[in-house]
């Protein structure tokens, strides 16, 4: 067994963590940046766990309807799945996970978290909490907290995958513990916390008694 606490629940990021989809999310908001005449470089990198609603409004762009660009980008990530596939082992891995013993809480919109799911050829679980349901996104907890609720456990006993650092601080600040999933994003360390490439060489299992583990295979 790994060094890693055992938990009631599971709760999964979405892009990055249970699907590729960082290449086709890049694609759209390179053509976004371009658009408003942004460094592509240096932006790209702060959209990644974010909601398309905060990244937008961080920029604080003159002369903007933020509602319309929303709308503009959801529309070009509706179209591009391009590239899109599930995380090596996932499949495999979530076979050894109850329903009702996991959730996915996504920075993007309810509508495309469906369209990257199924067009990765996942299930989608009973849980699953998008942008819109959420007053603040990750950082902020609330994703998490709304999850385990639902759930009908604390975020304390429940292990959140995460491969961003807005996703992992909002596990943090949701008192949960955080599994960092680090072949998408390239972040060698897992932020400290315990950490995989994928899930390949990893095997959920279920223990009524005592609830869910991670072991390698």
């Amino acid at each position: 067994m790994l060094d890693i606490p055992r938990s009631a629940a599971f709760l999964f990021d979405m892009d990055g963590t249970l699907l590729t989809s960082i290449s086709a999310t890049e694609r759209v908001w390179t053509r976004w940046a371009e658009r408003h005449g942004l460094d592509v470089a240096s932006f790209l990198p702060t959209i990644h766990g974010r909601r398309a609603a905060d990244t937008i409004a961080a920029q604080d762009l003159d002369g903007i309807d933020v509602e319309a660009e929303i709308a503009w980008v959801l529309e070009a990530e509706m179209a591009d799945t391009a590239g899109i596939e599930p995380a090596p082992g996932i499949a495999e891995f979530l076979a050894g996970v109850p329903a009702g013993r996991w959730a996915v809480v996504t920075s993007a919109q309810q509508a495309l978290a469906e369209r990257r799911m199924a067009a990765a050829g996942l299930n989608i679980p009973d849980v699953l909490v998008s942008a819109e349901q959420v007053t603040a996104g990750k950082p902020a907890p609330d994703g998490f907290e709304l999850a385990a609720r639902r759930l009908g456990f604390p975020p304390r006993e429940c292990l959140v995958f995460e491969d961003s650092h807005a996703g992992v601080k909002a596990g943090e600040n949701a008192g949960a513990s955080v599994f960092v999933i680090t072949g998408y994003q390239g972040v060698p360390d897992g932020f400290g916390h315990p950490n995989a490439r994928d899930y390949s060489g990893l095997r959920a299992v279920f223990d009524p008694a005592s609830g869910l583990s991670i072991e390698a295979r």
